[in-house]
């Protein structure tokens, strides 16, 4: 019998994290909620439980606004789980007024880019222990609405929600695909795009905006299926460096094809973060 995979989910507790995480436990894998509502994500594994009564569903504190939160998360982590096979960086905001982080970043970037930036590093030695390990990033078609500004990062002097949602979406595709050319081919990394999916983030939106946006909007469970499969299913094995769509045809921008635009962007990332490049 093959040894039983672990997965972590970051935002695994409502709309397409936790349709990922039910289906991910119904094919058998151990599923980690890592979420920063921990009502919610108890409320989540119970859902998960309701499915699959037999499920190993674990719940742990993630704030991914905070540097020293993500830090602490991750060596607590480590020190219970030593190997982990599959990272789904998935958890995303889109406040519609400008927030900060607990480190001076522009919310959606430090939570939707930085956060999982720091968390996919610190959780490296992880991924490192299996042979072959997988990190999926939630990216949007709507990276196209966005260039990079890197004198955004830590305040927008006129904050427009969609595009800072846009900028941090461009940041993680970006960030895939970099870790693509930099990782060991024992680790891929891959990013999709899951469709317009009718989930919280688009219920931020003013409500003329989402009520407009509601009948071309899918469900959860599409989008839950292609990353159950990109994350355990022998199709993806060894395949990296790609961005998959749930949801109709899938244009990359030319600022994420660029790979120097890639490269600052890498760099200047481990220096906001505090890693070592890999």
């Amino acid at each position: 019998m093959p040894e039983k995979k672990t997965v972590l989910i970051t935002g695994g507790n409502a709309g397409i994290g936790l349709a990922a995480a039910t289906e991910i436990a119904l094919s058998g894998a151990q599923i980690i909620l890592a979420c920063r509502n921990q009502a919610k994500a108890a409320h989540a594994r119970q859902n998960i439980l309701a499915a699959k009564p037999d499920a190993d569903v674990q719940i742990h504190s993630l704030d991914l606004s905070s540097f020293a939160g993500i830090r602490n998360f991750s060596a607590q982590f480590l020190a219970g789980n030593p190997s982990l096979d599959v990272l789904i960086n998935n958890a995303g905001i889109m406040p519609t007024t400008q927030q900060f982080t607990e480190d001076g970043f522009e919310m959606q970037f430090g939570v939707n880019y930085l956060g999982h930036f720091l968390l996919t590093h610190l959780l490296m030695p992880g991924l490192k222990k299996v042979p072959e390990a997988r990190i999926i990033h939630l990216g949007s078609i709507m990276h196209n609405l966005s260039g990079l500004n890197f004198d955004s990062f830590r305040e927008r002097k006129r904050y427009f929600g969609i595009s800072a949602y846009a900028q941090s979406k461009l940041a993680n595709l970006m960030f895939s695909y970099e870790l693509a050319r930099r990782l060991p081919p024992s680790i891929t990394s891959n990013a999709l795009h899951p469709g317009g999916v009718d989930s919280e983030i688009y219920r931020d939106l003013p409500k003329p905006v989402y009520w407009t946006m509601k009948p071309f909007l899918i469900t959860a469970q599409r989008a839950a299926q292609l990353i159950r499969n990109m994350a355990l299913s022998d199709e993806w094995k060894g395949v990296t460096g790609q961005f998959k769509s749930a949801h109709g045809p899938l244009p990359v921008s030319r600022a994420a094809k660029n790979a120097e635009l890639r490269r600052r962007l890498y760099e200047d990332s481990c220096k906001m973060t505090g890693v070592e490049p890999l």
